[in-house]
């Protein structure tokens, strides 16, 4: 296992610092080790006091770590006074560890981080050792003195603290509309993302342990700054409000979305499966096939939602899945979910089924909410899902059990399942057919 180190200060209520460079180090497979060069006297609202530790004793803790255990890639964050930043910059260079600098220079809860002195000293004599530098806006506007409102300006930037030594530079873009600017071997990489909605707090923290995770691991810096990007983005989604003030980020974010993903897949092949073992649900397959389809929390996109991937069709007389269950692999019933999503983000999944006035039956005697919409009002370039799925809920004012149209020229009629899981909707349909077969 590839082993790292964090040089940083601690922040008492562990949402930036040594605590979020840790958790990110576990979360990414690598094992972390720790100089502390300051304690905080931190919460969510921000710093209320700070305690340097002695530069002699900073020496002593990388000397234990390193004559022990080979680092394959530091950190720094915290470094808050001058001979701090001497003696890191003097312990680095000895060991010629690959160094990933976050110039830390205040809390993301408010107060100041970093001595005014250091910063020449930082500029000086550690900038000149890191394989990339990580500032955000603030941070480069005080490394190179000049304002940077774009991306134009944040290139500028780049340049320049790559001109004062830094191999590589890559400027955060959480005020450039989620852009990261990286500058290395003499081009440009912009490394695009999203403004997201969610706590922040240790998001520069968590991005430059990401970044350094990745090094240790032997993925090239342009990769590794696009995993990162994802993990931080992540951490924020799964931030979670813990004080009064600014919420941390959560570095399971990453595992999260893992086990959401799995989840998800999970349900849409138990799904698949009560379908396939279903001796009724041969009268509600469509000639054009049925898919069953589950979003992700949050789902936005059609790689969110996940289909099988051919269809459930009807061969000697029984249901038969075709294909496996992936992400992304039915736009058409991924924009019934992500349409219905959108009004009522706990209605997760949806399928199709053959339209007949049997099944409609069936529905109403189930007590379901039924809604419908009609072919020829359909205006001219939209897709027939997202306008139809949602004409059929304006017309009810939320999210309905059932969806039904029927046809048009070279349009089979269908009726669509709709409900908050997979399962949930594929027992919808095992009933329905059951029901269909008691009243024939």
């Amino acid at each position: 296992m590839p082993a790292v180190m964090t040089i940083a200060g601690v922040d008492s209520g562990g949402g930036a610092g040594i605590a979020a460079d840790l958790k990110t180090f576990a979360a990414l497979g690598v094992h972390g080790t720790s100089v502390i060069t300051s304690v905080t006297a931190q919460n969510t609202k921000g710093v209320l006091n700070s305690f340097n530790i002695p530069a002699d004793f900073v020496r002593e803790q990388f000397n234990a770590v390193t004559g022990d255990i080979r680092i394959d890639c530091a950190k720094t964050g915290m470094l808050s006074s001058p001979d701090i930043v001497h003696v890191v910059a003097m312990s680095i260079k000895e060991q010629k560890l690959p160094l990933v600098i976050d110039p830390v220079m205040t809390a993301e809860a408010g107060g100041a981080l970093l001595e005014e002195g250091a910063v020449h000293v930082l500029i000086e004599e550690l900038l000149p050792l890191a394989i990339v530098v990580t500032p955000n806006i603030s941070e480069a506007q005080r490394l190179t003195g000049f304002k940077i409102k774009n991306i134009y300006e944040a290139k500028k930037a780049a340049m320049n603290i790559h001109e004062i030594g830094a191999q590589a530079v890559i400027v955060t873009g959480g005020h450039l509309q989620g852009t990261d600017v990286l500058y290395a071997e003499g081009e440009f990489t912009l490394i695009e993302g999203t403004l997201l909605k969610g706590g922040t707090h240790g998001s520069g923290c968590t991005h430059s342990a990401a970044i350094t995770a990745e090094l240790a691991k032997g993925t090239p810096l342009a990769e590794a700054a696009r995993l990162a990007k994802k993990f931080v983005e992540n951490a924020i989604l799964k931030s979670m409000k813990i004080g009064k003030g600014a919420a941390p980020v959560n570095q399971l974010g990453h595992l999260l979305d893992k086990a959401e993903k799995y989840t998800v897949l999970k349900n849409v092949e138990d799904a698949a499966y009560l379908i396939e073992n279903d001796r009724n649900f041969p009268e509600l397959i469509a000639e054009v096939g049925c898919n069953i389809a589950m979003g992700l929390p949050n789902a936005s996109l059609v790689s969110d939602v996940a289909a099988i991937s051919g269809r459930i069709v009807k061969l000697k007389g029984v249901p038969h899945v075709v294909g496996c269950v992936s992400f992304g692999a039915s736009s058409h019933i991924a924009r019934i979910v992500l349409t219905a999503m959108h009004s009522d983000s706990s209605m997760r999944a949806a399928m199709n089924i053959r339209y007949s006035q049997a099944a409609l039956e069936a529905c109403e005697d189930f007590e379901l909410n039924i809604s419908s919409f009609l072919r020829e009002d359909e205006p001219e370039g939209v897709s027939t899902m997202e306008w139809g799925v949602a004409e059929a809920i304006g017309t009810t004012g939320s999210v309905p059990d059932v969806i039904y149209d029927t046809g048009g020229m070279g349009k089979e009629a269908m009726i669509r399942l709709l409900g908050r899981d997979a399962l949930e909707v594929a027992g919808l349909a095992v009933k329905i057919g059951a029901m269909m077969k008691r009243t024939r």
